[in-house]
């Protein structure tokens, strides 16, 4: 049974289209918007934030309801759909923008994310140290409205089916008990 209570988590871990199309299997998540934090710009562009000067980082602001999803939930799909260890770097998209970060909006947030990190690296789940920055939030600025719901959009273009549908596969795999239905 859903609330009406929703609470707001930023997440950064490398290509905002990727992690828009998972977030929006799960079950509790209202809205997933891509967009841009973490930087010292106003109103950056897509094509500001790929020089890497802004400071900014691709994100996604996952709206969701706690009665169905955790802030921890999230966190733990969010560690599972990237990798953590590799600085500025997701894949073959490498640059300040494509880095692993939390961008928490309370100090319960900030806590919950210390508390994953720090389980993920006690469990050695991989073999180089977390990476992921985890900073308050400033201000998130939305992307350009061909960024939203990207995936779904654009599922037969090469970098969706190589990319973006293995991830969202492997959530469907790992997590098949927190999707929607």
């Amino acid at each position: 049974m859903s609330s009406d209570r929703t609470e707001v988590a930023i997440l950064a871990g490398g290509c905002f289209w990727c992690l828009e199309a998972v977030f929006l299997q799960l079950r509790g998540v209202r809205t997933v918007v891509s967009g841009y934090a973490g930087g010292d710009v106003p109103d950056p562009s897509y094509e500001l934030v790929c020089t890497g000067t802004t400071g900014h980082a691709e994100v996604v602001q996952v709206t969701f309801d706690p009665t169905e999803v955790s802030y921890r939930d999230l966190l733990q799909v969010f560690f599972t759909i990237h990798n953590p260890t590799t600085l500025n770097q997701q894949g073959a998209d490498v640059g300040t923008q494509y880095r692993s970060a939390v961008f928490y909006r309370s100090e319960e947030q900030r806590a919950v994310a210390q508390r994953v990190m720090d389980e993920l690296t006690a469990s050695h789940v991989w073999s180089d140290p977390i990476v992921t920055e985890l900073a308050p939030l400033d201000t998130f600025y939305r992307a350009e409205s061909h960024h939203q719901d990207y995936y779904r959009r654009n599922q037969a273009q090469p970098y969706c089916q190589a990319v973006i549908a293995p991830k969202v596969a492997k959530v469907r795999r790992e997590y098949l008990d927190k999707l929607k239905r």
